[in-house]
C-alpha cells in the first residue's frame, strides 16, 4: 500500500527552506549535530513510553544511533530505533513549522542574511527548533523513513527543499527513524566537508555529541563514537567549559554558548544533581503564552520529561538544564510532581542558587549582569508577583533605569547609597517610555532639588510596585501618586492655600466629571499642572492592562495639581476672582486639565472638543 501524496510546505517553512538552501554557512557541521539530537530525543521518548505503557511491545535492550555512509551514492544516513513517527506526525512536525513565532524567526533570519550570512546558521537554526531543516545546507535531497512504536505501517517522506514534499505509507519500515541525506557534490569534493569520511563523522560526534546518553555507532563498527557520560554526574573539576557549552546547545537547541553555567549537587535525605544554564540571549518565545519553560527531569539517568514546570518557576523560564533525582518513581506524572514535597525542596534550592548566581555576577561581572537584565529582566520581575518567599533576593538583584545616569541602570542598594540627607523614600515613576517620563511634569521638582528617581517602563512594573512596599527599610514612593514633601516652607504653603482658597473648590466643581480634587502642587516648577493619583489608586496604565485582558475595572478619578507660581494658573485665579461667571473660565479650566493629561501621555476623553477649545482660545488671543 503506497498512498503517495505530493504536498506543499507551509508558506513559512518554504521561505525558511529557501534561506537554508541558498545561503552560505561557515559551519555546515550543525546538520549532523541536529540529526543526532533528534535521534537521541526519540530514544529517550521510547524508553519512557515503554516504562509507562507495559502493553507496548518494543525491544529496548539496545537503544542506539547508527550512522551509515555510502561514498559511491554520496549519502549519509542517521538512524535510530526510538519512538518513531506516524504519518500525521511527519506532516505536522516536518511539513510545517507548527510553532508560534515563525514570522519573527523569518524576519531575524532575513536581517541576518542582509548583514552576515554566517550568522544565520550559527545564531538561529537551533534556537528556533528547526534543526531538521539544516540538512538542506548540505543536501540535494533528503529522505526520511519512520515507523512509530506499536504501529504496523511506516511512512516515507522525501523532499529536495524546493517547496514540495512527497509522503507515502510503507509496510517494511523498521521501528524508529532513518534520515538519509543526499550530499551535494561540491561538499564531498572539499575534504573539510566530506561527510562520507569516517574521520569527519568522528570529529563531529566527539565535538558536539560526546555526552549523548545512547551509543552512536558508525556503520560496520560495534564500538561507540561517544563516551555517553552524563555531564551532571561528573565532578565539575573534571569537565571542560567547552563540554558544558556543547551540552547546553544540545538541550536548548541554541547555537551560542551559555552566559553562565551552574553545576550543583544536593545530598542528604533527598539526593539530586543539577546542571543549569543561563542563556546569553532570550529565546524568541520567552514572553509567549505557549513558550517552553522549565528544565529536563531525569531519574537515575533515565529521562522522564522535558520542560518540567514543577522544578522552575515561570519567572525563571529562560533557565535551561537538567535535574537528575535519585529517589523519584520512574512513572511519576506532571500532576504528582506539582505536589511532591521533595520536588518542592529541590525547586526552592534551584531558585535560590539561580538568584545567588545573578547576585554574584552583579558583584563580579558587570557585563554578564547587564546582559541578564537586558535579555530577561521583564521575566525576572514577574517573580515579585509569583514568589513572595524570594522577594528580598529579587530586590537585591534588581536592575532599573534611573535619572542618575541615562546610560547605566542602577541597583536599589546603589540608589540608597546616593540618597540625599533627610530623604526617607525611594522615588520611582512608571510610564511607557523613558523619553515620555523624562518630559513629564512629575519630575520637575525632583530634578530641580536633585532627587534621584527610578524609571520603570516595563508593563510588569505597573503591577509589582503595587506589591513591594519597601527596600532596606526605605518605602517605595511613586512621584505620580499621593502627596510628596520636597521641603516647601510652611509659610509659603499656608500663603498659597489662602490665596487659592476660593479658586480650588470652584476648579474642583468645574472639573467634577474628570477629577476627584484640584489642589496645589509642590512637585511642579515649570509646568502649570499635572495629574496624580491617590496613594492607593490604580494607575491608568494598569487599568488599561486589565481591560485589555477582558477584566472590567471601574474608572478611577484622579487629582489635578496646580503650580501656584505659573502665570497661567495665577492668571486664571485672578480672572476667577474678578468675574467667576465668565464662561471662558470653564473652557480654560478644561484646557488646563487636558494639557496636564497629554503631558503625562494620557488620552483625552474628547480630543475634538479639546482641539476646538484650543483653536478658539488661540484665535481670541491674536
Amino acid at each position: 500500500m503506497s498512498n503517495q501524496e505530493t504536498l506543499e510546505f507551509q508558506a513559512e517553512a518554504r521561505q525558511l527552506l529557501q534561506l537554508m538552501v541558498h545561503s552560505i554557512y561557515s559551519n555546515k557541521d550543525i546538520f549532523l549535530r541536529e540529526l543526532i539530537s533528534n535521534a537521541s530525543d526519540a530514544l529517550d521518548k521510547l524508553r519512557l513510553e515503554s516504562m509507562r505503557n507495559k502493553d507496548l511491545d518494543v525491544d529496548t535492550s539496545d537503544l542506539h544511533i547508527a550512522i551509515d555512509v555510502d561514498k559511491e551514492a554520496r549519502t549519509l544516513t542517521v538512524r535510530d530505533n526510538g519512538i518513531g513517527m506516524s504519518r500525521d506526525d511527519v506532516v505536522d512536525l516536518i511539513g510545517t513549522i507548527a510553532k508560534s513565532g515563525t514570522a519573527e524567526l523569518l524576519r531575524k533570519l532575513k536581517e541576518s542574511k542582509e548583514t552576515s550570512q554566517d550568522s544565520i546558521g550559527q545564531d538561529f537554526i537551533g534556537q528556533f527548533g528547526v534543526g531538521f531543516y539544516s540538512t538542506f545546507m548540505v543536501a540535494t535531497k533528503v529522505e526520511l523513513v519512520t515507523r512509530r512504536a506499536g504501529e504496523t505501517e511506516g511512512t516515507r517522506w522525501e523532499s529536495s527543499g524546493e517547496g514540495t514534499y512527497v509522503i507515502e505509507t510503507v509496510e517494511d519500515a523498521a521501528q524508529g527513524t532513518a534520515v538519509t541525506v543526499h550530499l551535494k557534490a561540491e561538499d564531498q569534493e572539499d575534504h573539510l566537508y566530506d561527510y562520507t569520511a569516517d574521520w569527519k563523522i568522528r570529529e563531529i560526534v566527539k565535538r558536539y555529541s560526546d555526552f549523548i546518553a545512547f551509543p552512536i555507532r558508525l556503520s560496520g563498527e560495534s564500538d561507540a563514537l561517544n563516551s555517553m557520560k552524563a555531564l551532571w554526574a561528573r565532578p565539575r573539576s573534571e569537565v571542560e567549559q567547552s563540554e558544558y557549552n556543547e551540552f547546553y546547545k544540545h538541550i536548548s537547541h541554541d547555537w551560542t554558548d551559555p552566559l553562565e553555567t551552574i553545576h550543583m549537587k544536593g545530598e542528604g535525605v533527598f539526593e539530586y544533581e543539577a546542571l543549569l544554564f543561563i542563556p546569553s540571549r532570550a529565546p524568541f518565545d520567552l514572553h509567549m503564552r505557549d513558550g517552553k519553560r522549565g528544565v529536563q527531569l531525569y531519574v537515575k539517568r533515565v529521562f522522564i520529561m522535558d520542560d518540567c514546570e514543577a522544578l522552575m518557576p515561570s519567572y525563571l523560564r529562560f533557565v535551561k538544564g537538567v535535574v537528575d533525582a535519585h529517589d523519584l518513581s520512574l512513572n511519576i506524572s506532571r500532576e504528582i510532581l506539582q505536589h511532591d514535597r521533595q520536588i518542592q525542596v529541590v525547586r526552592r534550592r534551584l531558585v535560590k542558587k539561580v538568584l545567588s548566581t545573578i547576585k554574584d555576577l552583579q558583584a563580579n561581572d558587570a557585563e554578564k549582569y547587564a546582559t541578564i537584565w537586558k535579555e530577561f529582566g521583564r521575566a525576572i520581575k514577574e517573580g515579585f508577583l509569583e514568589d513572595p518567599e524570594n522577594q528580598d533576593a529579587l530586590l537585591g538583584v534588581l536592575s532599573v533605569a534611573s535619572t542618575h545616569d541615562a546610560a547605566e541602570p542602577t541597583t536599589l542598594a546603589r540608589y540608597v547609597e546616593r540618597m540625599k540627607d533627610g530623604q526617607k523614600d525611594i522615588y520611582y515613576v512608571t510610564g511607557e517610555s523613558r523619553t515620555m517620563i523624562e518630559n513629564s511634569p512629575h519630575l520637575e521638582a525632583f530634578r530641580a532639588k536633585g532627587y534621584e528617581v527610578l524609571i520603570l517602563t516595563d508593563p510588569v512594573d505597573e503591577v509589582w510596585v503595587e506589591r513591594v512596599t519597601e527596600f532596606d527599610g526605605k518605602p517605595l514612593q511613586s512621584i505620580a501618586k499621593g502627596q510628596v514633601d520636597l521641603g516647601s516652607s510652611e509659610e509659603e504653603t499656608a500663603s498659597a492655600r489662602e490665596e487659592f482658597a476660593d479658586f480650588l473648590p470652584w476648579m474642583t466643581a468645574t472639573l467634577t466629571d474628570e477629577v476627584k480634587e484640584v489642589r496645589l502642587s509642590s512637585r511642579l516648577t515649570t509646568s502649570p499642572a499635572c495629574i496624580v493619583g491617590d496613594e492607593h489608586d490604580m494607575t491608568p496604565t494598569l487599568e488599561k492592562m486589565y481591560r485589555a485582558m477582558g477584566q472590567e475595572v471601574p474608572h478611577t478619578k484622579r487629582i489635578l495639581e496646580l503650580n501656584p507660581g505659573h502665570p497661567l494658573v495665577t492668571g486664571l485665579r485672578a480672572a476667577h476672582a474678578a468675574n467667576a461667571e465668565n464662561p471662558a473660565l470653564k473652557e480654560t479650566a478644561e484646557l488646563l486639565h487636558g494639557m496636564a493629561l497629554l503631558a503625562e501621555g494620557g488620552e483625552l476623553k474628547d480630543p475634538a472638543r479639546f482641539t476646538r477649545l484650543l483653536a478658539d482660545r488661540l484665535a481670541s488671543a491674536l
